[in-house]
């Protein structure tokens, strides 16, 4: 094999170019952040209004049970994390790669050569952002600012990129280069 990389044959088998320029698609990353943040707090609420049941659930059980019924509160945090991981999983690793809160705002998440997510890289996109938020604290956050991708530091660690759909993207797109 050459250094030469001007052709592809000369390439390793897994390579990919990175598939998202936003100089060439400036669509695809138009108002992506603040879709994001909206996004974001759409799915805790989603994700929180289960929880919520789960507490008045418990807590009116164990008023009827006398007490016993608490016993049950130890449940409620690892259940909540192992449903924001199927959450998360499921509608990030789904056919349209995007969360609900994701979907409303017409957002979806992509590999960064181009695929569609799949449902460990959504669990885990979730693990990484609480990881790194946690550890970091929130000004991590500003890693988006950086860059021009607008990718998060837990994008680039998954090597993962959130844009536009392409409906969205569509109605974007110059008038002159969709013609």
């Amino acid at each position: 094999m050459t250094d030469s990389g001007s052709n592809w044959a000369d390439r390793p088998f897994d390579y990919k170019p990175h598939a998202y320029d936003p100089a060439a698609n400036p669509e695809l990353f138009e108002g992506v952040l603040a879709r994001r943040v909206i996004a974001f707090i759409i799915d805790l609420i989603i994700l929180g209004i289960p929880i919520v049941l789960a507490w008045i659930f418990i807590f009116i059980f164990g008023l009827v049970t006398l007490g016993f019924g608490w016993a049950l509160f130890w449940l409620v945090p690892p259940a909540s994390v192992i449903w924001a991981l199927v959450y998360f999983g499921v509608t990030l690793g789904g056919p349209r790669s995007a969360s609900l809160g994701m979907r409303m705002m017409d957002l979806e998440m992509r590999t960064w050569y181009g695929a569609p997510a799949y449902f460990v890289l959504g669990a885990v996109h979730a693990i990484v952002f609480w990881l790194t938020v946690s550890a970091l604290t929130p000004f991590v956050l500003l890693v988006c600012f950086f860059n021009a991708r607008r990718r998060l530091l837990h994008d680039i660690l998954l090597g993962t990129v959130i844009i536009n759909n392409a409906g969205r993207a569509q109605a974007l797109r110059p008038l002159s280069r969709s013609m």
